[in-house]
C-alpha cells in the first residue's frame, strides 16, 4: 500500500515530468495538427456555399475596450422563423487568425446545417487566453477579451440574429482553459460550457508553464496577463480553484490521454501519409495532450468534491483537430438541452 508521503512524492514527480515535457515540446513546434490542403480547399468551398445561401455570415464588431474591430464568423440557425439560442465557439491558441480554426480544420459547416442554434466564432484573439490583461503587451497589444466576449459582443449578436439570449460557450486547447474561466466570471450569461483539451489550471506549475508556452512562445510577457505569477489575478482565473462557480451549468470536459488514438494513423487527413508529420503529431501532440489529461483529472476531482455534476470524457488521443471535431459532436446534445430548456 502506498503511503501518503510516497503518494505525494509520486504526484510531484508526475507533475515535474509533465511540466518539463510541456516546456520542451512547446519550443519550436506547432501545437496542433492541421488538415491537408485538399481538405481545407473542400471546406472553404462548403463555407462559400453556406455564405451564398445565407447560412453563414461574416461580421465585424468593434470593441471599445480594446479599440479594435474583431472579425466574427457565424453559422446561423437552420430554422430562423423564431428566435434561437447561441453557442460561442472559440478557436485555440492562434485565435483563428491563421489556418488553425474550426472552419478550415473541421466539418463544422456540415455539422451545423441542421442545428437550430446560432454558432458564433470570433476569428481573433491569438495567444490572449481570451481574458482581460492588466497591462498592454508590447507584442500582443491590448487584450480585454473577457469584457468583449461577456459584455460587448452578446448584445450585438442578440440584435443581429434575433437570438433568444440563451448562451453556451465551448473552446479547444488554450480556449479550453478560457471557456471555463469565462463561465465562472459571467455565470449569468452562459447556461453551458464545454472544454476540449484545455489545462484548467493557472496557479500550478504545469498550468503556468502552459500559459508561458502559448503566450511567451509567441513573444508575449505573461506577467502582463494577470500580474506576477503569485499575484491574486492568477488565482482569480484558475478554473479549478473557482470550480464552485460552475454550479448549475451544463458542463462537458474532455481530454485525450496522450496515447495514440483512432485518428493517429497515416491515413488521417492531417497526416496524409507523411511519416514525419505522424511522428510530430504523436511525439509532440501526445505529450501535450497528456498534460491536459493531467489537468482535466484535477478538475474532475474538484467537481466531484463539490458534488457538481459534469460529463467528463477521456479517450486515447493526441492534441489534434479530429478529436475536437468528435468532441463537439459528443457534447452537442448536452449543450443543446441547456440552450433550449
Amino acid at each position: 500500500m502506498m503511503s501518503v508521503t510516497s503518494g505525494n512524492l509520486h504526484r510531484r514527480t508526475v507533475q515535474a515530468f509533465i511540466a518539463s515535457v510541456v516546456a520542451v515540446v512547446s519550443i519550436g513546434f506547432s501545437v496542433t495538427a492541421t488538415a491537408d490542403t485538399g481538405a481545407k480547399s473542400k471546406r472553404a468551398d462548403r463555407l462559400a456555399e453556406a455564405m451564398a445561401e445565407g447560412r453563414a455570415l461574416d461580421l465585424t464588431v468593434h470593441s471599445t475596450s480594446m479599440n479594435r474591430d474583431v472579425p466574427i464568423r457565424i453559422l446561423v440557425a437552420a430554422d430562423r422563423s423564431v428566435p434561437r439560442p447561441t453557442l460561442y465557439l472559440l478557436n485555440g491558441s492562434g485565435g483563428g487568425e491563421g489556418d488553425a480554426h474550426w472552419f478550415a480544420q473541421t466539418d463544422i459547416v456540415e455539422f451545423a446545417a441542421d442545428k437550430n442554434v446560432n454558432i458564433v466564432v470570433p476569428m481573433s484573439g491569438g495567444y490572449s487566453y481570451y481574458t482581460d490583461w492588466v497591462k498592454v503587451d508590447p507584442v500582443l497589444g491590448r487584450n480585454k477579451w473577457t469584457t468583449f466576449l461577456t459584455q460587448e459582443l452578446p448584445p450585438v449578436i442578440d440584435a443581429k440574429l434575433n437570438a433568444t439570449g440563451a448562451n453556451a460557450i465551448a473552446g479547444i486547447s488554450m480556449a479550453g482553459t478560457s471557456v471555463l474561466a469565462l463561465a465562472e466570471a459571467a455565470p449569468e450569461l452562459y447556461r453551458g460550457v464545454a472544454s476540449y483539451s484545455g489545462c484548467a489550471e493557472t496557479t500550478t506549475r504545469l498550468g503556468q508553464l502552459a500559459v508561458q508556452a502559448v503566450v511567451g512562445g509567441n513573444g508575449g510577457d505573461i506577467t502582463n496577463i494577470w500580474g506576477p505569477l503569485d499575484a491574486p489575478g492568477w488565482r482569480a482565473h484558475d478554473p479549478v480553484v473557482n470550480a464552485h462557480r460552475l454550479r448549475g451549468k451544463a458542463i462537458y470536459v474532455s481530454s485525450g490521454t496522450g496515447m495514440p488514438g483512432r485518428h493517429d494513423h497515416l491515413a488521417n487527413e492531417a497526416i496524409d501519409g507523411d511519416v514525419v508529420e505522424y511522428a510530430r503529431i504523436v511525439g509532440v501532440g501526445g505529450p501535450l495532450e497528456a498534460a491536459t489529461y493531467y489537468c482535466t483529472q484535477n478538475l474532475d476531482k474538484r467537481l466531484k468534491q463539490l458534488r457538481i455534476p459534469a460529463t467528463i470524457d477521456y479517450e486515447p488521443g493526441t492534441h489534434s483537430w479530429p478529436y475536437w471535431q468528435d468532441q463537439l459532436a459528443k457534447s452537442w446534445p448536452m449543450l443543446e438541452r441547456a440552450l433550449t430548456r
